[in-house]
C-alpha cells in the first residue's frame, strides 16, 4: 500500500516513515517530551548518523549502546534526553529481533483483530496503553491496517473525526487541530 504520512513535517523524514514501520513505531516511542515533529524526524536522523535510508532493528539492536548513546547526542539531538532514549530505541529493537525477527510489521501483520494488535503493542518495550492505542490508530486511520474492532480497540483515538494525537496528523493544518486540542486537554486538567 503506498502511504504518506506527514508526521514530521519535513519531506524527507515524512518520506522515511511513509515506507518504513520500523521508523513509524521508533518515531511513536520518541514522542514524549517533545514536539511530535521532532520526535518523528528521530528516525530519519538516526538512519542518517548511521550511514543509510533506513532503519534496521538488528543493526540497532547489535550497536554499542555508548556508540549509540553518542549517536542520538550529535547535535542537533535527537531526543531532549539523548541518553535515556537511546538505551528505550535499542530495546525496542532488540524485542523485535527476538520476537519477529526484527520486522516492525510482523508486529500487526495478518493480526485478525485490533485488541490483538493492541496486545501487540502493549507488549513493546516503551509503550504503554496510550502510546499502543495512538500507534493502533496511526495504524488504522492513515496506513490501511484495519483489522476488526481497530477503532474500538484504539479507544478515543480511533474515533473517525479525532484531533487528539499523531494518528490524525495528516498536515500543519490537522497538526494545529491536534495542538489545541492538547492544550484545551491540560488546561481542562488544571482547572478540575
Amino acid at each position: 500500500m503506498d502511504i504518506t504520512l506527514r508526521l514530521a513535517q519535513q519531506p524527507e523524514a515524512d518520506e522515511l516513515l511513509s515506507r518504513s514501520p520500523l521508523a513509524v513505531m521508533t518515531g511513536m516511542l520518541l514522542d514524549q517530551q517533545v514536539p511530535m515533529e521532532w520526535a518523528f524526524t528521530g528516525p530519519y536522523t538516526i538512519a542518517r548518523r548511521m550511514g543509510g535510508d533506513d532503519l534496521d532493528a538488528h543493526a540497532i539492536a547489535a550497536h554499542d549502546p555508548e556508540e549509540f548513546a553518542a549517536l542520538l547526542s550529535q547535535k542537533p539531538a535527537v531526543h531532549r534526553y539523548p541518553g535515556s532514549m537511546a538505551g528505550r530505541v535499542q530495546q525496542l529493537c532488540q524485542y523485535l529481533v527476538d520476537h519477529y525477527d526484527g520486522d516492525a510489521s510482523a508486529v500487526w501483520r495478518d493480526v485478525p483483530t485490533g485488541a490483538e494488535v493492541l496486545k501487540r503493542l502493549n507488549a513493546l518495550p516503551g509503550y504503554g496503553k496510550q502510546k499502543s492505542q495512538i500507534l493502533l490508530a496511526l495504524l488504522g486511520k492513515q496506513m490501511g491496517v484495519t483489522p476488526e474492532g481497530w477503532r474500538e480497540a484504539a479507544g478515543p483515538y480511533g474515533d473517525a473525526d479525532a484531533h487528539r494525537s499523531a494518528a490524525d496528523i495528516t498536515g500543519p493544518e490537522t497538526l494545529d487541530q491536534v495542538r489545541a486540542f492538547k492544550q484545551e486537554a491540560k488546561r481542562a486538567r488544571k482547572n478540575t
